[in-house]
């Protein structure tokens, strides 16, 4: 799907250009849940596309009560598993806000992935949802064989999920945040887990950019030369590898995929790569992420300074 020409003002929507998920989610704010119905349903068997849109949706339908009426006079699936997104969505705001209801919504939570995954056993989406729970626990799980730092986590849950789904890209990103050192773990962790689950991606993968997502979370502007970590060798080298291998499969797919473009974009940017970091810009369109930019500052203007960089236009 084409993202479009960029038109002078950025889209931070997270639908971006998968234009029926964006009708639906005008509709969740009108507290209509039909079109929710019909805009999952259609992802049965594209476990990507389902994780994108109904955590997407999870996050317009978070602050009402739409999904647990839903769930209550149409208890489908979709029904489920929209419930089982919200449910998680507000035990992990709950948790890292520190409320005190935390534990009761996380209880609630796994309630609602026990039974969406029940619902239909196959889909590993539910799974996915109780696997970003897991960084609010410090599990012990022992680490497979390959791994320098062998770090504990909650592999078998991972496991499972690769069961259903062996390249899951949203299971992968949440399993790496459990050893993120602002979940409890370390850099060297998550540096080693990221290492681990890129290297055995297909090279046209997206979860090759694991690595690279690890060193915008490692990122520390007071270590000296921090903002040059990118031009080294082995960071240049994957950004390009992901490049030429992964960018030319991005038209073919049902929606734009932003964020993972954004991090290959400022990849390449930091490397000094600016002709291929322009191609990826390209393709983008005028769709933003709030990461990795955020994690440098404010995220428009960091955007705009990596698409000057590239002698693209900004908005005004």
């Amino acid at each position: 799907m084409a993202a479009g020409l960029f038109e002078g003002q950025y889209v931070w929507h997270p639908a971006a250009d998968d234009r029926v998920l964006a009708s639906v989610c005008v509709d969740i704010r009108a507290g209509r849940y039909l079109s929710t119905h019909e805009a999952l349903a259609e992802t049965r068997g594209d476990f990507g596309l389902r994780a994108h849109r109904s955590l997407v949706l999870a996050s317009e339908a978070a602050d009402s009560d739409l999904a647990e009426r839903w769930l209550a006079e149409e208890p489908t699936p979709e029904a489920a598993l929209l419930w089982a997104r919200v449910a998680v969505l507000r035990a992990l705001r709950a948790a890292d806000a520190q409320d005190e209801r935390a534990e009761a919504l996380e209880r609630i939570a796994l309630a609602a992935c026990d039974r969406a995954s029940a619902t239909d056993p196959a889909d590993p989406t539910p799974w996915v949802a109780r696997l970003a729970m897991a960084r609010l626990h410090r599990l012990t799980e022992p680490a497979p064989r390959g791994l320098l730092t062998a770090p504990p986590g909650p592999w078998r849950l991972f496991a499972h999920v690769l069961s259903l789904d062996p390249w899951h890209r949203e299971a992968h990103h949440r399993f790496l945040a459990c050893f993120f050192a602002r979940h409890g773990g370390s850099v060297n962790a998550a540096w080693d887990v990221a290492a681990f689950l890129g290297q055995r991606a297909p090279v046209d993968s997206p979860l090759r950019l694991l690595p690279l997502v690890a060193l915008v979370e490692s990122y520390n502007p007071t270590q000296l030369l921090a903002d040059r970590v990118w031009e080294q060798p082995q960071w240049r080298s994957t950004a390009l590898a992901i490049y030429q291998n992964w960018l030319p499969r991005v038209a073919g797919y049902r929606f734009t995929p932003v964020l993972d473009l954004a991090y290959l974009a400022h990849a390449l940017v930091m490397g000094k790569r600016e002709f291929e970091a322009r191609a990826v810009f390209a393709a983008m369109g005028p769709y933003a992420s709030r990461m990795p930019w955020s994690a440098f500052g404010d995220p428009a203007d960091q955007l705009s300074r990596a698409r000057r960089a590239c002698g693209l236009p900004v908005p005004p």
